[in-house]
């Protein structure tokens, strides 16, 4: 009777998992008739890589704005006329083609089973693999979001100071290495002239460059964005041109050396707090695996607001849309 009881309790606790959303490791095993979830998506992503590799760092990016704002709910994917998309940090996010074509192809396979944040998720740790960065495993058994408001998006500005950014990623509940290799998503992407101008030529309005650029990157960057704004010119954010597009840890390796392009980025190899965390990783061997469990934990972030399975990721169930605010 003892062990038809304790079976019972361990049944009931994995109900309970189950009811509070709990995420895990191979979530969508068996659920997809004889489709196989993940390789669905990678399948997908592998596509359009290779079609064009910069969809990459769009991806990473697009699962960090999404999870920053209401958890990782796929609140980024919903159109509206002030949803999320259309707030400033978010009008340069692009790879929604990647995610809806994912989840149209899951949908005729098993109608309602897989989410749109759980894809969000999934083609992101693609990108990083196939930008050479390994494959980490993915939590899934995420629901979406029914809310979506560009009121919301307050994301950590390049701009931020150190402890700025700290402060930021520990309301999401992630702590400063987790920061720190989570900017490592730098390692591949662009940025813009606009972003970066200021300290090229007036530093926190002294006028002056940024006294922490290198001289020879500030001499290559003045030729690439001149002071007329209406130059928006791409600067690849790993300043090795052998490995801007590659995960590894070549991007702390330039920042020491000066060569970070954005602020935020430059300042984490110099300021007290962070520089040791950058200078170890930047000679550690082990940086795939440990950026691959910084991106799970901020999979998980996660709120209790309501959700569902959407049957398609930029507008909720019509059963839900009293629920919708943009």
């Amino acid at each position: 009777m003892k062990m038809v009881a304790a079976a019972f309790a361990i049944a009931i606790g994995l109900i309970l998992v189950n009811l509070t959303g709990a995420l895990e490791f191979g979530f969508y095993k068996n659920k997809c008739m004889l489709t196989d979830v993940e390789d669905t998506v990678f399948r997908v992503v592998q596509r359009r890589f290779r079609q064009d590799p910069t969809i990459a760092a769009a991806l990473v990016r697009m699962h960090f704005h999404d999870c920053f704002v209401n958890g990782c709910d796929a609140s980024i994917l919903l159109d509206g006329s002030s949803s999320e998309k259309t707030a400033t940090p978010n009008l340069s996010v692009r790879g929604y083609e990647v995610i809806d074509e994912a989840k149209s192809i899951l949908e005729r396979a098993c109608e309602g089973v897989v989410s749109c944040a759980d894809i969000i998720a999934m083609a992101a740790r693609d990108a990083v693999t196939l930008s050479g960065g390994g494959r980490y495993n993915v939590e899934t058994g995420r629901k979406d979001g029914l809310e979506s408001l560009a009121s919301k998006v307050d994301l950590p500005s390049p701009k931020f100071s150190v402890s700025q950014s700290i402060d930021a990623f520990e309301k999401q509940g992630l702590n400063v290495t987790d920061m720190v290799y989570l900017l490592g998503g730098h390692t591949i992407g662009v940025t813009h002239c606009s972003l970066l101008r200021d300290r090229l030529y007036n530093f926190e309005n002294t006028t002056k460059p940024d006294p922490t650029m290198d001289q020879a990157l500030r001499d290559k960057l003045i030729e690439i964005c001149p002071q007329d704004p209406s130059n928006n010119a791409a600067v690849n954010l790993d300043q090795d041109p052998s490995s801007a597009f590659k995960v590894d840890t070549s991007f702390y390796k330039q920042i020491i050396l000066r060569r970070g392009i954005l602020q935020l980025d430059q300042a984490t190899a110099l300021d007290p707090l962070t520089k040791d965390i950058v200078a170890s990783i930047a000679n550690s061997n082990d940086f795939n695996f440990k950026f691959g469990q910084a991106m799970v934990k901020m999979g998980a972030i996660i709120t209790d607001s309501p959700k569902e399975i959407r049957k398609s990721c930029s507008v909720i169930n019509s059963a839900s849309t009293n629920n919708f605010l943009f």
